[in-house]
């Protein structure tokens, strides 16, 4: 696979920016976020990117600036909380004023071909700062479609809803087939609060009795690198054969990915073999709730950060098993009563960060979110989803899984790691071990590296 040249030079063309609003009048109100959607640990900005191949739209030769345009401006009349601003009030509880200001549109031309990104679409991209406009038209007839959102306002499936309206929209319909539904104070907290859980994500142990006062270690990594890796059948059937035989078969693709990803990660960096690993999964409770459950059509954060500890010696000295098995048992702590208490935590403690150290691993699974199934008039992206590799501010810290293709059409899962560049051949070297099955015979993986 090639990848996409960091030396591509293009001149983009861009449109003054404007604001585009609610085709309709719509309530002015203020609407409380969650107590899931306002913790620190959200406050940042999404950045997603949907490429398109050139094609007739539904409609004919349509100019897909305009179509989506006027799209997102019939969808911010059921959406209108888009349309608003956010607001900070006591206790740094955020809600959204519903001004009906509307969303931050830009138009824009490049000068540069589809092709011109390598044949294998993933991250991380070429010029991707030069590209995240909302619908940049490229010379092929090709176009992109960028968005930034705040993390508060909808994780990736509620992400993926408003997208997928503005695409219904977009190939003529007259409203979204799933209404949006905002009732945020189903994941809001109690009355009165009370903290059921231990929380190690955000560096409770036990109580909450230590005025919210959270332990982190910044990342001291100088010279990074970063390598894209393609997890496709094959790669998965060897890491699958680390597992133990008589529970192979009923690890998700993510346990075993995350699980080796920690365990690779931790004997490429070295640590003290006393140091506590921390490899910290997004686990979603979407369908999952029942007192009450949780309406069709919600687009706010379900989600909870499951913990998974260990030494740095044990993770490097045991079988792939030993991280499953912390992985799982990680993993099925996150009830209702869970998210409940991880809402009160946050009310009581003033919304904290989930904790953030060298040693902490964060691992997020957005393959079934559909980003790659949103259709404007011009059939389905050749790549949709995240457009940098790394969630939030902190290189290293988290990665994406993505649904992706390979350049042979398999489909499979990409994700880019970030590490110092020693450790980075330490991972890779790591990596291709636990991918020789049988022993002598080396199943090889597509990577891309790029230096930070």
């Amino acid at each position: 696979m090639a990848a996409p040249s960091s030396t591509l030079v293009f001149k983009v063309h861009r449109r003054e920016p404007e604001l585009v609003r609610p085709a309709k009048p719509t309530p002015y109100e203020v609407k409380l976020l969650s107590d899931i959607d306002d913790q620190q640990g959200l406050r940042f900005h999404i950045p997603v990117v949907q490429f398109y191949k050139h094609a007739p739209s539904i409609r004919g030769k349509d100019d897909p600036v305009a179509v989506i345009r006027r799209a997102l401006s019939e969808t911010l009349v059921p959406y209108y909380p888009f349309a608003g601003r956010l607001r900070e009030g006591p206790n740094r509880k955020l809600m959204v004023e519903c001004t009906a200001e509307g969303v931050l549109f830009v138009e824009a031309d490049a000068d540069v071909r589809l092709t011109e990104f390598g044949d294998q679409l993933q991250p991380p991209f070429a010029c991707m700062k030069e590209l995240l406009f909302d619908v940049t038209r490229l010379k092929c007839g090709s176009f992109i479609f960028a968005l930034r959102l705040s993390h508060c306002m909808s994780d990736a499936p509620g992400l993926v809803q408003f997208m997928s309206a503005i695409g219904e929209i977009a190939r003529g319909s007259h409203a979204p087939s799933i209404p949006p539904v905002w009732e945020r104070y189903f994941l809001s907290t109690r009355s009165p609060p009370r903290v059921t859980h231990t929380h190690r994500e955000y560096g409770q142990q036990a109580t909450i009795d230590e005025n919210n006062t959270l332990t982190t270690m910044p990342h001291n990594f100088d010279s990074m690198a970063q390598i894209s890796f393609f997890f496709g059948c094959s790669q998965l059937s060897a890491l699958r054969r680390h597992a133990p035989p008589h529970l192979r078969q009923s690890y998700s693709r993510f346990e075993i990915l995350a699980s080796c990803l920690w365990k690779c990660r931790t004997v490429s960096l070295r640590p003290d073999p006393k140091e506590t690993m921390r490899m910290i999964c997004l686990v979603s409770m979407r369908g999952k709730f029942s007192d009450p459950p949780l309406p069709i059509g919600y687009y706010g954060n379900t989600f909870a950060f499951a913990v998974a500890e260990a030494p740095a010696g044990e993770l490097c000295r045991n079988p792939l098993g030993y991280a499953l098995d912390l992985v799982r048992k990680a993993k099925g702590e996150v009830t209702e009563e869970y998210m409940k208490s991880v809402a009160d935590l946050m009310a009581l403690t003033g919304r904290p960060d989930f904790l953030k150290t060298r040693w902490t691993y964060l691992v997020s699974d957005v393959t079934r979110a559909g980003f790659e199934t949103v259709d404007f008039g011009w059939g389905s992206p050749v790549y949709g989803g995240p457009a940098e590799p790394d969630v939030g501010p902190v290189p290293g810290l988290a990665n994406f899984c993505i649904p992706c293709k390979n350049k042979e059409g398999e489909d499979g899962i990409v994700l880019a790691i970030s590490l110092p560049t020693q450790a980075m051949e330490r991972f890779v070297k790591e990596l291709e071990s636990m991918l020789k099955s049988p022993p002598n015979e080396t199943k090889t993986f597509t990577h891309v590296m790029s230096a930070l």
